[in-house]
């Protein structure tokens, strides 16, 4: 069902590793600690702790961004997750959610606030006492095509509350779906802080007709081969290769993926926790109806616009299309003619990864006058370019930096975000989009954050110089990955992802493409890369903030 995100290389159809070239990346046999050594070795893995040497901690540049390191760590700090033990997991087909009863009993209106009680269960029918399962819910109408997502809260004893706001008459049917268990959470946590380097990636060093294939990563495990530092000299980005035996650290020609190795790190019980169907991506049922009629909004009611607005929801669908609840007038474009009028004159600048690259294929596919070059570097890599020389558009899509799940590409193109903007003059006609996520779930939570700093000072920078550069950022969507796959990129990752990239960008000039819930409200399946009806949604949000109607 889900052929395209159940590829090895779910990302970019990156190359697979050999049996040979995976043998390299076992981990070594667990050792306890040496304090003469300095490095203290955590389940399978060994970090420097001390000295000039230390390539697996990263440190913030300036005290006040450790400051904020420690503010938004704290302020999204998920409930306390419990070990697997024996079947105390989280069962979603043994739980169940009731429905709160409105406060004029059964009768619903358009403005009102919709509550759930959901209540936890583990495999041997007992109540959960602890929180931390990875919930999402929505509440739709399959015939209005219309959906919005629901606000869930974790009162850390079992039980949860989802709060919906209802937008529409007719009926409106209630979904609760468990993403992950907590205990799932637990190994995710263990994995990200031990295991980062379970994403397996690779460069190629050459020189006439002398090529090596080294192992590259943000902290490689030590040995006794020295090491190429390819540390970002303007943003002090760290990334790291094996020196090769024969050749120096300048050969160094391409970057790619070659595959994935978390199983090695999960026990047997372990494994089951990232079962699709099972504890993955499965709804849960309801004690009572799960279906509410929505009646039209009382007159005179006006609080319960303001309650709509207080649920901090980005928007919904209705009639298969997206509504904005920030106070955007979402357009949908049906024709070529009105994208072609909006990007008049406009240079497009798009930073991220493929979940961005949809976006320039969207265009480009709908837009007959704008025409991509070919760069021939092949397939899903980057950079692209296009334009359209009657309208004056301009635009270009280039992938963000380290780590990068990639097919091979030229480390010449392998470029920081923050340094692309540098570059970037800006203005009323430019605008830059960027979505910085999915390659990220695999690392602590220090990596992605740090990444959104710089490039947060750059934007900073940019629209200083230029203030009327318009900056769009994606969040990061609900995935649709096999089982195996999560341990690499879960959706708790990206959950807690969105909230790390809001908080960075606090108070920044900016616009959101509000994915995560662009995804769960849409009745379409799960997948990593958007379904085109959402795609269109969400350059239907992008072309709105350039052509914004006048009031």
């Amino acid at each position: 069902m889900l052929k395209e995100e159940n590829k090895l290389a779910a990302f970019d159809d990156s190359p697979t590793c050999s049996p040979y070239d995976l043998k390299y990346h076992l981990p070594p046999k667990p050792r306890l600690q040496d304090d003469n050594t300095g490095f203290v070795f955590q389940r399978n893995i060994f970090y420097k702790t001390t000295g000039k040497d230390d390539i697996c901690k990263f440190q913030p540049s300036s005290p006040q961004e450790l400051i904020e390191e420690q503010d938004i760590f704290n302020s999204i700090a998920w409930p306390q997750t419990s070990p697997l033990r024996g079947d105390n997991s989280s069962n979603a087909l043994g739980s169940s959610f009731t429905v709160h009863r409105g406060t004029r009993g059964q009768q619903w209106h358009v403005g009102d606030e919709l509550k759930v009680t959901i209540t936890m269960k583990d495999f041997r029918g007992k109540p959960k006492k602890t929180g931390g399962d990875v919930l999402v819910a929505r509440v739709h109408n399959s015939i209005l095509q219309a959906g919005v997502a629901g606000q869930v809260t974790d009162h850390e004893n079992g039980s949860y509350t989802a709060t919906f706001p209802l937008l529409w008459t007719g009926n409106a049917s209630i979904e609760v779906t468990l993403l992950h268990p907590s205990e799932a959470v637990t190994v995710i946590r263990r994995l990200n802080k031990d295991n980062p380097d379970r994403v397996y990636f690779k460069s190629v060093f050459r020189q006439n007709s002398i090529s090596e294939t080294m192992n590259c990563n943000f902290c490689l495990r030590p040995t006794k081969l020295p090491l190429c530092d390819f540390t970002d000299v303007r943003t002090g980005e760290p990334w790291f290769c094996f020196k090769p035996k024969k050749l120096g650290c300048e050969n160094r020609v391409s970057h790619f993926m070659c595959g994935y190795g978390g199983k090695i790190f999960l026990d047997p019980g372990e494994k089951n926790l990232f079962k699709n169907g099972v504890n993955m991506k499965v709804k849960l049922i309801s004690k009572g109806p799960a279906i509410v009629n929505v009646v039209p909004q009382r007159i005179g009611v006006s609080e319960q616009n303001k309650a709509i607005e207080n649920l901090g929801h980005s928007g919904y669908y209705y009639r298969g299309m997206w509504q904005a609840l920030d106070g955007t007038t979402v357009q949908h474009f049906q024709n070529p003619a009105a994208m072609s009028k909006c990007l008049h004159g406009k240079m497009i600048y798009m930073f991220g990864d493929s979940t961005v690259r949809q976006w320039y294929e969207y265009l480009i596919s709908k837009l007959p006058g704008l025409v991509n070059f070919d760069f021939h570097n092949g397939p899903k890599t980057s950079p692209y370019m296009a334009t359209d020389n009657a309208n004056n558009i301009f635009m270009t899509y280039h992938v963000h930096g380290p780590p990068l799940r990639i097919r091979p590409i030229s480390v010449t193109q392998v470029r920081y975000v923050a340094n692309e903007l540098s570059a970037i003059e800006g203005g009323p006609n430019t605008v830059v989009i960027l979505g910085i996520w999915a390659h990220f779930g695999s690392f602590p939570d220090e990596v992605y954050l740090r990444r959104l700093q710089r490039i947060r000072n750059a934007v900073v920078q940019l629209l200083k110089r230029s203030p009327g550069t318009l900056v769009i950022i994606r969040t990061g969507n609900i995935k649709g990955l096999a089982g195996s796959q999560a341990v690499f990129n879960s959706d708790w990752s990206t959950m807690q992802q969105n909230k790390i990239l809001r908080a960075v960008f606090h108070g920044v000039n900016v616009r959101w493409v509000d994915a995560w819930e662009m995804t769960l409200a849409h009745n379409a399946r799960f997948v990593l890369h958007p379904l085109p009806p959402i795609i269109k949604n969400m350059v239907d949000v992008i072309l709105s903030y350039i052509c914004p109607l006048k009031m």
